[in-house]
């Protein structure tokens, strides 16, 4: 996998078009197209992507520490976001796009900093116009419970 540094790395929207969302996700975990720069900035990797279900590996750093010096709500929100859309897109036909309509976040602990997590997300449900997936943040190797989320995502289909 790479990281795109410039918007002339990232894919096009006839690459995007091109693909089933899953060719779309395994092309990026493949390295051939790039992963989004949120996620180097939010230290978290693609894992594992089938049909439906997506995990994201990351661990949070303190730069990711809110003034109390605990992991941010946010980290836990883009990863919690990331996988429950990407699941959703594993899902979407070829010529199709989606985009988060809302996502609830549930904090159940507090993620120490420096600790390895698994982030997964499941599609629920993929129709026509919208997608609905759940997740959740474990920990990667004791596989305590830290948070669990739920999404709707909007699908969009641009060309046939």
């Amino acid at each position: 996998m790479f990281t795109a540094t410039s918007p002339d790395e990232m894919p096009d929207r006839d690459t995007i078009l091109s693909m089933s969302g899953l060719d779309f996700m395994l092309a990026m975990k493949e390295g051939r197209v790039s992963r989004p720069p949120i996620s180097a900035l939010m230290a978290y990797t693609l894992e594992n992507v089938e049909e439906g279900r997506v995990v994201f590996r990351g661990k949070p750093a303190f730069v990711h520490t809110n003034p109390a010096g605990g992991v941010h709500g946010g980290w836990y929100g883009t990863l919690l976001d990331s996988c429950m859309s990407c699941a959703v897109m594993t899902r979407t036909p070829k010529g199709s796009v989606y985009t988060t309509l809302e996502y609830k976040v549930n904090l159940i602990g507090a993620i120490p900093v420096d600790t390895e997590i698994l982030a997964t997300g499941t599609a629920d449900h993929v129709g026509r116009s919208t997608g609905v997936a759940r997740g959740e943040i474990r920990d990667a190797t004791t596989g305590r419970l830290y948070a669990t989320g739920s999404a709707t995502c909007l699908i969009m289909k641009l060309r046939e």
